[in-house]
């Protein structure tokens, strides 16, 4: 994705926050944060407060797990919630991700993508007043809370890690 592309999908991100009112900051950063604890570094808060909005493919079709930073999903957890056998549910390549959110691996966001995706919303984040979220591009978070998060993205409050 080129710096071109990654304004583009950061900026409709941001629009579709301000219409869905949302009423958290949208911070951009100098540098990169690609993973859930680069980010918590620079933002000072616990690894834990990191919303990892992570896709999977179920049958080929994208399913977005909003996942705390502080544990990995459980693919087990996660089929055994949707119905499915194990084997069913697994990480989608770069190429999927990009196709299913119009974002990047490392800056995808919960939401602004292409069509609304079926999303878990880890109940982990239950424990952070305040939750920072991937906004669209690896040099962008917006704070949010889980009842927005479930808001934002229409989503389904779930166990999805240890």
């Amino acid at each position: 994705m080129d710096g071109a592309q990654r304004v583009d999908a950061a900026q409709r991100v941001a629009e579709q926050l301000r219409e869905r009112g949302a009423g958290g900051e949208i911070r951009a950063f100098p540098v990169p944060m690609p993973t859930a604890v680069a980010a918590a570094d620079q933002l000072g808060c616990a690894v834990g407060a990191i919303a990892n909005s992570l896709v999977f493919a179920v049958d080929g079709d994208p399913l977005m797990v909003v996942a705390s930073g502080a544990h990995r999903v459980d693919t087990g957890l996660v089929a055994a919630l949707l119905g499915v056998g194990k084997r069913k549910v697994r990480r989608a390549s770069p190429e999927f991700v990009a196709e299913a959110t119009g974002q990047q691996v490392g800056g995808v966001a919960p939401v602004g993508h292409p069509q609304p995706l079926r999303t878990l919303v880890d109940v982990q984040l239950k424990e952070h007043e305040v939750v920072w979220a991937g906004g669209g591009d690896t040099y962008t978070m917006f704070a949010t809370d889980f009842d927005e998060l479930l808001r934002l993205t229409d989503g389904l409050a779930a166990q999805v890690g240890d």
